[in-house]
């Protein structure tokens, strides 16, 4: 039975475009009507070597819906190989040429000796959402691009962790994780971000391992790498936010990479000292329960519902509400997760729910009882219903509306404190 979304928190999986926009000099190629190629082009807020605006389109309509698209698919990606200077170039289908049957394959297949390579994804959004979508393109990149190398780099780790633009703080995030794998001995590579484009996705199949750090997404790759490229991985579930998570993603890490032990510890030691001295500076603050209330409720995808609920109970000693993951997890990947939310200091156990609904969420978060002033951390959304509880909003997740990144992070031992930062500034601010 059909029922109304609303405030959903994920796009459609065409908005895959903003994967491939993170790849420096790659282009995406959209198969799909201009309604869809204009809407993600508005809800992306990005622009960068390629802006959304320009990218090309075979603007399907009626008499494509009858007669099919095939052959516009074609003449667009003949006229993009002309006048647009990319590395790479990714089909990416919508909903409609995926209904009317079109052959995009056989299309892409055409260009095979291209000077530069052009790939394909399945993106209709009947298939799924931005996070499938996602890890669409990168299946493409693994199918059609790369394939299995003798050659290993000694060190090579391949980083695979958020989804581009859906994550505000995607660009800080994968940087911070990088420096945090390059303080190990070891040489990370990306392929999202400034100076990351098909140089680093040629050295995928010469690395150690690959390291995903995510709780669902991207976990498929992974396994497609591991059969078909021969690259072993580690999955680590929780974006590692603070001290008490940052030294054990660094432990993790290291062991699985097999650095010695003495350097971990060395590492770890550094930045515990600072981040502790940091925290000590204002203890004051944490401990005044005027200021913030100790119970808390996060609204995001899994990726910062988890990591920010580690970080808020491990490091802060707040107690967690209610957690919402809004990103449809698949079922196959929910109990894990849950079970991840029971994995607390102090005994303590989070109760999560999975849920889309945004009118669902609102309800259950005005109905439960934070004894004070609740802090809500989520998408513009959480607002309106933070402020009728007179509590304390951070927006951390999309939609985000009230600030602008550039690559700023809240992962590692630096992340940890602009996240104090950010919330104690908005509490604080409710007493002056």
């Amino acid at each position: 039975m059909a029922k109304l979304l609303d405030k959903q928190r994920y796009k459609c999986a065409l908005a895959a475009m903003q994967s491939v926009q993170a790849i420096h000099r790659a282009l995406p190629i959209l198969h799909s009507g201009p309604g869809c190629a204009q809407k993600l082009s508005e809800s992306t807020g990005s622009s960068g070597y390629f802006s959304p605006n320009i990218f090309p389109c075979t603007s399907i309509n009626e008499k494509d819906v009858v007669f099919g698209g095939v052959k516009k698919l074609n003449s667009t990606i003949e006229n993009a190989l002309k006048v647009i200077d990319a590395d790479l170039y990714i089909v990416l289908t919508g909903c409609i040429p995926e209904i009317v049957g079109d052959d995009s394959e056989e299309v892409v297949s055409r260009f095979k000796d291209s000077d530069k390579p052009v790939l394909y994804a399945h993106t209709a959004g009947f298939k799924g959402n931005n996070y499938r979508g996602h890890e669409q393109v990168v299946d493409a990149i693994i199918e059609q691009y790369l394939k299995k190398s003798d050659k290993k780099q000694k060190g090579l780790v391949n980083i695979w962790a958020d989804v581009p633009y859906q994550d505000l703080f995607w660009l800080g995030n994968i940087r911070e994780l990088e420096k945090l794998v390059k303080e190990l001995g070891l040489t990370p590579n990306t392929i999202f971000g400034y100076k990351r484009g098909i140089e680093q996705i040629k050295k995928i199949p010469e690395a150690e391992f690959n390291l995903l750090v995510s709780p669902w997404v991207g976990l498929d790759n992974m396994k497609k790498m591991e059969r078909k490229l021969d690259i072993p991985f580690l999955h680590y579930n929780t974006l590692p936010i603070g001290a008490t998570e940052t030294s054990r993603f660094l432990k993790t890490v290291g062991e699985f990479a097999g650095v010695e032990k003495q350097k971990i510890e060395s590492v770890i030691r550094e930045h515990e000292d600072y981040y502790y001295y940091l925290i000590e500076r204002y203890a004051d603050l944490f401990l005044e329960n005027r200021v913030i209330n100790k119970q808390f409720t996060v609204v995001s995808d899994a990726q910062y519902a988890l990591g920010i609920t580690k970080f808020l109970v491990n490091d802060l000693g707040l107690v967690p509400a209610k957690q919402f993951v809004t990103d449809d997890t698949p079922k196959n990947f929910q109990a894990q997760i849950a079970q991840e939310f029971s994995n607390l200091n102090y005994g303590i156990k989070a109760e999560v729910a999975f849920e889309t609904d945004g009118h669902r969420i609102h309800e259950e978060i005005k109905n439960h009882d934070y004894h004070g002033y609740p802090l809500i951390l989520g998408g513009y959304y959480e607002k309106e219903i933070t402020e009728e509880l007179k509590g304390n909003f951070l927006n951390i997740s999309w939609p985000v509306q009230d600030k602008v990144v550039l690559d700023d992070t809240y992962v590692g031992y630096t992340g940890g404190i602009r996240l104090i930062e950010n919330i104690y500034t908005v509490a604080v601010s409710r007493f002056n």
